[in-house]
């Protein structure tokens, strides 16, 4: 292969010298960016499909299912299903997650209204559009958290649909769980029997599996599916997730594909074989008390970041068991630089692996430099 030339070569230094600087300024957004994969630079050299259910073979062999397998293995486990009754794959992220839920609560319930709260991930919205579902949406409470008895009423008075309700377990802006078994409580006092429930546990599907006192998650608490994602605790190069489901359900989906010799039981036909390869690779890495290890990191510095602002006069907060914390929203100097995520007059920054406290000083120490410049 031909070596690029100088101009290109260039191009290439210019651009990673651009994300180095960058990466460094990351604070606002839930990537974290402390990942190394150059053991697997080597599978580059190669076209690795994951066309299909990873569950079965395919005519396609240059696939990694097996290690996919793996994946949803550990996946099950950290959200408590049992391995016999597991079914997921590795999707291209949280959207792609929250869609194949929402799109299997249809596909059993056909008639069924999505319940989602006003804190809910914008990609919902769009999904709903494209599947056109029935949804209702929900008002959120002041800490992000859904309004349980707004919940309540609207289920009430929609009683003869079945309710498909799609739950934020750490919600965007403001890292918000909502109480699933209060949900399931609610449920029953209704006496809703048809039901099914999502969980978009983007951030916090990797968070409340190792910490010693969660709210309540995973499939025992009342999940029928959901979505985490790889990119964010976990760390990779490329945007990546996995949606985990009973094996029950998918099998009434199930189609056979004969070009391919596969199950077409996921939303893409052909799919990232690197991706699962990378958070195998991670697993293998860190294993699960290098994950707590940094999970526990990751919360001190959050409280820590708490404290910095609360020096200053700076009204910050956060959820138990969450990294992200909310503030009132800087100057627009302060966000440019740093990456942050606004939402009318708040924002927040999330404690990824890579943020340090000497990131979450500096970072504060801009909010009240600019601050004071703006009264001055």
């Amino acid at each position: 292969m031909n070596e690029p030339n100088p101009l290109t070569r260039a191009h290439l230094d210019a651009l990673r010298s651009e994300f180095e600087e960058l990466s460094r300024l990351q604070v606002g957004y839930p990537c974290n960016q402390n990942f190394d994969y150059s053991d697997l630079l080597p599978f580059m050299e190669y076209s690795l499909n994951n066309v299909g259910d990873p569950f079965h073979d395919s005519n396609f062999r240059s696939n990694t299912h097996e290690i996919e397998r793996e994946v949803i293995a550990r996946f099950a486990s950290l959200m408590r299903l049992e391995q016999e009754h597991a079914w997921g794959y590795v999707t291209s992220g949280g959207t792609e997650g929250n869609m194949y839920g929402i799109y299997m609560g249809r596909e059993l319930f056909p008639d069924g209204v999505v319940y989602f709260s006003q804190d809910t991930h914008y990609s919902v919205l769009k999904i709903l559009r494209v599947l056109n579902v029935r949804n209702i949406m929900i008002k959120s409470q002041e800490n992000g958290e859904i309004d349980y008895e707004d919940l309540r009423e609207t289920i009430r008075i929609h009683r003869d649909s079945p309710v498909i309700f799609m739950a934020n377990i750490g919600s965007t802006m403001k890292g918000a769980v909502d109480d699933v078994s209060r949900v399931r409580g609610i449920l029953d006092d209704l006496a809703v029997t048809n039901a099914y429930i999502h969980a978009d546990a983007a951030l916090s599907g990797m968070i409340l599996p190792f910490v010693d006192d969660p709210q309540p998650y995973g499939f025992d608490a009342g999940f029928d599916s959901v979505s985490i994602s790889g990119h964010k605790l976990i760390g990779c190069p490329l945007p990546c997730g996995v949606v985990l489901t009973k094996r029950d359900y998918v099998a009434r989906i199930a189609r056979s594909i004969e070009y391919v010799g596969v199950l077409d039981t996921t939303l893409p036909g052909s799919r990232s074989g690197l991706t699962p390869l990378m958070l195998w690779y991670a697993f293998e890495r860190l294993g699960m008390d290098g994950f707590r290890e940094l999970v526990k990191e990751m919360l001190a510095v959050a409280a820590y970041a708490v404290e910095r602002f609360g020096e200053f006069g700076i009204p910050a907060w956060r959820h138990k068991n969450s990294v992200t914390v909310v503030f009132p929203r800087p100057p627009a100097e302060v966000m440019r630089k740093w990456q942050i995520a606004p939402l009318g007059d708040i924002a927040h920054i999330i404690t990824m692996p890579h943020v340090t406290r000497e990131m979450v000083n500096e970072f504060v120490d801009d909010c009240v430099k600019h601050k004071h410049r703006q009264t001055a």
